[in-house]
């Protein structure tokens, strides 16, 4: 076994002690232990009361748990097991307490973790205060074990990186990010906030075709410098995208403009009437409809070359339905001779695809990163987020994504009446604007995206243990439905209604 990471905290006041449980619970995910050690009155159940306030995001009483052994919280994120082993005298005792359960579904933070001896995880953060100075002072020092030392590497760096760009006096908080590798902390201080994007990069995944994994195949961005790129090019066309206050490149540290919380999602489902933000929305993507991208993009971390959506990014996507979805509902992998007829008919459909007009395509240009903003006028008040995806391809793909959301429903004029809007003012930007032409893009890309979210969301339940994307999978389904039903997508509706049950809803239990 690999020795620990260690990092020496020094000694601390109470404050700065909170201060370090705000810092460190924006980190913190599922499946986490936690192992405080010290001794009596050291300031383990004040640092645990300190970790689990942050989590919550509230004023709480949090009491020792001595006598109770477990006490259980219930955070947004995650559950949360507050332990005290001290009175455990044998190791088997922490079976009868759901341990395994706890580790596996969410944060367990144990005082007097030794007492589990061989049953303490060897994946874990171990938290050491001792009395200070003065009665008023703990030293802490913090140890990670196993895919911990990493983790506790990274989270000195980001320390340091806070620290050299002068933000150590600010409050964290967690903000809600995607299901990338990347996280989002909000630093707070009396003269506003920023975000922190911590974004490591991630070791390619296993090459799958001519020697090149996934990541490659399909374009995705493997590290900030296409998101500081293209942030610059948004700005650059008159949008809203994030400015960029500081970046430590080769790290993947970015300190970025807050735009707020009033992200499309969470209005929509405060019953806030969308129209107009919708409305928006589709007037900036006909700004990039008349701001073409070049391609290379220039920037600070140096020029991005901005990638085509090509025939293969495009169909590596939908092949995600075949490696994922009809694996989990059939429980076996998808036959080649299936596979070649289902590529067969998608090629066929890119061939008329690619040899249309093309330009900007964020990719994810949807609800949850579409952000509305208390201040500016017109498009001043869209921010703009993760788009650092992007492609130069057919601009119906980010309608589509708008309007067509995996996430949630919007009303059901709704989608026509914004189609009808964008056409409308496309044909006065340019009258040659070919809306036959477009509306068969939209709906052959809106199959294509579609079947590659089925295909995603299907991996996040089998391989990642995310189900709460099965819900959605009935709502893109009908969007499938709706899109294949195009008369020049006839030859593909054929293979998806041979292949495909109707009720994609009945068979998430399988997933």
């Amino acid at each position: 076994m690999s020795d620990p990471a260690k990092m020496q905290i020094g000694t601390v006041t109470e404050a700065r002690l909170a201060a370090l449980a705000g810092e460190l619970a924006p980190r913190l995910r599922p499946g986490d232990f936690l192992a405080l050690h010290g001794e009596l009155g050291a300031g383990k159940t004040a640092f645990a009361r300190f970790l689990i306030q942050a989590l919550l995001g509230r004023e709480e009483e949090v009491p020792s748990p001595t006598f109770a052994l477990v006490q259980p919280y219930e955070c947004a994120r995650f559950p949360i097991l507050h332990c005290d082993f001290y009175r455990i005298s044998d190791p088997a005792e922490a079976d009868e307490l759901g341990l395994d359960d706890a580790l596996a579904a969410g944060l367990t933070i144990a005082e007097w973790p030794q007492r589990l001896g061989s049953r303490l995880p060897a994946d874990r953060l171990d938290i050491c205060l001792d009395d200070g100075d003065s009665a008023a002072t703990r030293h802490v020092a913090l140890a990670g074990h196993g895919g911990w030392a990493a983790r506790l590497e990274r989270f000195a760096a980001v320390r340091h990186f806070v620290a050299d760009a002068g933000r150590t006096a600010a409050q964290l908080s967690y903000v809600n990010g995607d299901a990338s590798a990347r996280s989002y902390t909000r630093l707070t201080e009396s003269g506003g906030s920023v975000i922190l994007m911590d974004w490591p990069k991630a070791p390619d995944g296993p090459p799958i075709r001519q020697n090149r994994p996934y990541s490659q195949i399909a374009h995705l961005a493997e590290d900030v410098k296409p998101f500081v790129a293209i942030a610059q090019a948004l700005r650059g066309a008159g949008l809203c995208a994030p400015e960029i206050y500081a970046g430590d490149f080769k790290r993947g540290f970015l300190l970025i403009e807050d735009f707020g919380d009033a992200v499309f999602t969470r209005l929509a489902a405060d019953g806030v009437d969308m129209r107009d933000p919708y409305r928006l929305a589709v007037d900036a993507l006909l700004v990039l409809r008349n701001a073409p991208p070049g391609t290379q993009l220039p920037s600070n971390s140096g020029p991005h070359s901005l990638p085509d959506y090509s025939r293969e990014a495009l169909g590596i996507e939908t092949e995600l339905l075949l490696d994922w979805f009809l694996p989990a509902i059939r429980g076996a992998p998808t036959p080649a001779a299936l596979r070649e007829n289902f590529t067969a008919r998608w090629s066929a459909q890119f061939d008329w695809l690619l040899a249309q007009p093309s330009g900007w395509v964020l990719r994810d240009y949807h609800s949850p990163n579409l952000v509305l903003r208390s201040e500016g006028n017109g498009l001043e008040r869209l921010g703009i987020l993760d788009f650092q995806d992007a492609v130069r391809g057919h601009p119906a793909y980010d309608l589509v994504a708008l309007l067509q959301d995996a996430r949630l429903d919007l009303p059901p004029a709704r989608e026509p009446e914004l189609f009808a809007y964008y056409c409308e003012r496309a044909r006065a930007q340019d009258p040659a604007f070919d809306a036959a032409a477009f509306a068969r893009a939209y709906r052959l890309l809106g199959a294509q995206r579609n079947t590659k979210i089925l295909g995603i969301f299907a991996r996040l339940a089998r391989r990642d243990g995310k189900r709460a994307y099965l819900q959605h999978m009935p709502r893109v389904a009908r969007y499938l439905a709706s899109d294949l039903a195009h008369p020049d997508l006839a030859e593909l509706k054929s293979w998806y209604d041979g292949e495909l049950p109707g009720d994609i809803a009945s068979l998430t239990a399988r997933f």
